[in-house]
C-alpha cells in the first residue's frame, strides 16, 4: 500500500516533464511588411499599385515643374521687374504651392490606403502560414519587428524567419505573375516609397 503512494508523485512528475519537453520554447522575429512585399503576390500587388498611381505622379511632377519655373522667373526678374510684377509672381507661386501640397497629401493618403489594403489582404493569408511554420518548428512566440516602435532591441539573425515565411507562402500560394524584383528588407525595413515627389520650396520673399 505504501509503495503505491510513493510511486504516484513520481509518475506525475514524469508526466509533467514529458509535457514540458514537448511544449514549444523557441522565440522568433519577422518583418511582416517585408515578408508580404517579398512574396510573389505582394510584388504583383505593388506593381499594380505603382501603375495605378503613375498618372497622378506625372500630374504632380508637372505642377512641381510649373512652380519651379515661376520661382526661376521671380529670381531672374528681381532686378528688372517692378515690385507689382514681383508681388504678382510671388502670389502665383504661393497659390500654386498650396494647391500642389494639397494634391500631394491627397495622393499620399490614397496611396497609403491602397497599400494598407494590400498588407491586410495578403497578411491574412500569411498568418496561416506563420501559424503552421511556428507549430512545425517549435516556436512559442513570433514578434513582428517591422515597426520602428518595436520593443525588440536586439535579435540574432538566426531567429529571423522572414525569408522562410516568404518561401513557404510562395510554395503554397497559387501561381502569380512574374515578380517585380523588389528585395525584401531586413528586420527594420521601411514601407514602400510614396508615389509623389517632395513638396516644392517657396521662392524667397513669397508670402506665407
Amino acid at each position: 500500500m505504501n509503495r503505491r503512494f510513493i510511486q504516484l508523485p513520481v509518475l506525475a512528475l514524469s508526466a509533467m516533464m514529458a509535457a514540458n519537453a514537448q511544449a514549444p520554447t523557441k522565440v522568433g522575429i519577422i518583418n511582416i511588411q517585408s515578408a508580404i512585399i517579398g512574396t510573389k503576390d505582394g510584388q504583383k500587388a505593388v506593381q499594380e499599385l505603382e501603375a495605378k498611381s503613375a498618372p497622378k505622379r506625372k500630374e504632380l511632377e508637372g505642377k512641381q515643374g510649373n512652380i519651379q519655373s515661376l520661382q526661376t522667373k521671380l529670381r531672374s526678374s528681381s532686378n528688372t521687374a517692378s515690385e507689382e510684377v514681383r508681388n504678382g509672381l510671388a502670389r502665383q507661386i504661393d497659390t500654386a504651392t498650396k494647391a500642389y501640397n494639397r494634391d500631394l497629401e491627397d495622393a499620399q493618403a490614397e496611396f497609403d490606403q491602397e497599400q494598407q489594403k494590400i498588407l491586410g489582404e495578403i497578411g491574412g493569408k500569411m498568418m496561416a502560414v506563420i501559424d503552421k511554420y511556428s507549430t512545425d518548428n517549435g516556436f512559442a512566440v513570433i514578434l513582428d519587428v517591422s515597426s520602428q516602435q518595436t520593443p525588440v532591441l536586439f535579435a540574432a539573425t538566426s531567429v529571423d524567419i522572414t525569408r522562410d515565411i516568404i518561401a513557404m507562402y510562395d510554395k503554397n500560394a497559387p501561381a502569380s505573375a512574374a515578380p517585380l524584383g523588389i528585395r525584401p528588407q531586413g528586420p527594420a525595413g521601411a514601407k514602400p516609397a510614396a508615389p509623389a515627389p517632395a513638396p516644392a520650396k517657396k521662392a524667397p520673399g513669397a508670402p506665407k
